[in-house]
C-alpha cells in the first residue's frame, strides 16, 4: 500500500476526524515505529509501519466503501441487537468490508440509509453543523392546522431542547395526508415526536433523500455502492479534503 499522511490514515481508521487527528499528532500522542511524531507531513504505510495512538496499535486502513441501502421496516439500524431483531447488517450479503450505519433510522421507518467504513465521512454526515438535509415522506392520521405547520417549521421542544428549524410541505391532501419533512438533525424518533406534539400520529415514514442523493429505484432490503462521482460530490458537500 502506498504511503499516506498520518492524519489521513487515522481518520480512515475511524480514530478521529482529520482535524482532530492532526491535533493528536501535534500533542505528541502518535508514534510511528516507536518514535513520537509531531510533524503533520509525516507519511506511513499502515501495512508495513507500526502506528500507535496513546500506545494502542492502529490497524491497516481498509479500502473505503460507501453503500446506499433501502432499509425495510421492522429492522434495526445497529450492528447487533440484544433482542434478536433483524438488523441492517443481515442484509449486506457479499460485502467483505466492515461497514457500519451512518446515523440511524427507527425500527418502523424505512428508506435511504448510508453505510461506510470511512469514520470521518460518517461523522460529518451526521453532524447538524454541516447542514446535510435529510428528506422524509410521512403519512399522518390527520392534517396539521396552518398555525401548527408554522410551529413545526420553527422547531418543536423535545426533551427540553428545541429542534432545529425544519422544512414541511403538504404533498397529498387526504384524510390521512402525506407530508414532506426536511431535517438537518436526527434525534431518535424525531419526526414522530414532532407530529405527536400536535396530536398527530405518523402511520408511515420513509427517508427518500440525503443531501443530493435520492433513494431512487432501490427495493426495500437491497443496497448498492455509491459511484465515484457521488462520493466526490459528498466529499465536496462535506468540505472534506481530497483523498
Amino acid at each position: 500500500m502506498a504511503e499516506e499522511r498520518l492524519q489521513k490514515l487515522l481518520a480512515h481508521a475511524g480514530i478521529a476526524s482529520r482535524r482532530r487527528s492532526e491535533q493528536l499528532i501535534l500533542e505528541g500522542r502518535v508514534t510511528l515505529n516507536g518514535a513520537v511524531i509531531t510533524e503533520l507531513g509525516t507519511k506511513a504505510d499502515p501495512e508495513r509501519d507500526h502506528i500507535k495512538v496513546d500506545g494502542k496499535r492502529v490497524g491497516a486502513a481498509e479500502h473505503l466503501v460507501y453503500l446506499a441501502m433501502n432499509k425495510p421496516r421492522n429492522c434495526v439500524t445497529t450492528v447487533s441487537d440484544p433482542e434478536g431483531r433483524p438488523t441492517v447488517m443481515d442484509l449486506l450479503r457479499g460485502v467483505k468490508a466492515r461497514v457500519y450505519p451512518v446515523g440511524r433510522l427507527d425500527y418502523a421507518t424505512e428508506g435511504l440509509l448510508l453505510l461506510t467504513n470511512d469514520g470521518e465521512f460518517a461523522k460529518r454526515i451526521t453532524s447538524a453543523e454541516n447542514h446535510v438535509t435529510k428528506t422524509y415522506l410521512a403519512k399522518t392520521n390527520g392534517q396539521l392546522a396552518p398555525e401548527q405547520e408554522d410551529k413545526f417549521r420553527d422547531g418543536v421542544p423535545l426533551s427540553g431542547k428545541k429542534t432545529a428549524p425544519a422544512g414541511l410541505k403538504l404533498i397529498r391532501r387526504a384524510e390521512n395526508p402525506w407530508y414532506e419533512v426536511r431535517l438537518i438533525e436526527g434525534r431518535q424518533n424525531q419526526i414522530r415526536l414532532m407530529f405527536k406534539n400536535f396530536g398527530r400520529l405518523v402511520e408511515k415514514l420513509r427517508r427518500v433523500r440525503i443531501g443530493f442523493l435520492e433513494l431512487g429505484p432501490l427495493r426495500p432490503g437491497t443496497f448498492r455502492h455509491l459511484t465515484p462521482a457521488e462520493v466526490r460530490r459528498f466529499r465536496k458537500l462535506l468540505a472534506m479534503e481530497e483523498q
